[in-house]
């Protein structure tokens, strides 16, 4: 078997804010909707998906233990641009010793969006890449 691809599905009664907050933040484009489903591409080859509860046992999304890692080309640029709209920074722009520059902020439904570029990491970690 291989994989073609990977994507995830959160569950969510905040489908509409999860899906205009992709597109309007980080221009991401509607793939498909139906009102309890919709899909967004982000970039090639990445995709969020946004459901809500369906059947008795569902239940939406805690908002806590997920965290999607969003690599940018300019960390610098992207955090000043959150900042501008004004979005909550939940954890500050830093540099971080196993190697990259980040911040991070969440989406409507709790995901926490670690936002990075990558940078050389120190030399305590250098050793843990292969």
């Amino acid at each position: 078997m291989a994989i073609v691809g990977l994507s995830s599905t959160i569950v969510t009664d905040k489908i509409v804010q999860c899906r205009d907050f992709y597109v309007e933040v980080f221009g991401g484009r509607v793939e498909f909707d139906c009102g309890w489903y919709a899909s967004v591409v982000l970039a090639e080859g990445a995709c969020v998906h946004f459901m809500a509860p369906r059947g008795p046992d569902a239940r939406p999304y805690p908002g806590d233990g997920l965290v999607y890692n969003l690599r940018v080309d300019d960390v610098d640029a992207e955090h000043e641009r959150i900042v501008g709209i004004g979005l909550p920074i939940v954890s500050p722009l830093q540099d971080n010793p196993w190697g990259d520059r980040s911040f991070a902020i969440q989406d409507p439904a709790g995901v926490t969006l670690y936002v990075y570029t990558e940078i050389e990491p120190n030399e305590e970690f250098q050793s843990y890449f292969k």
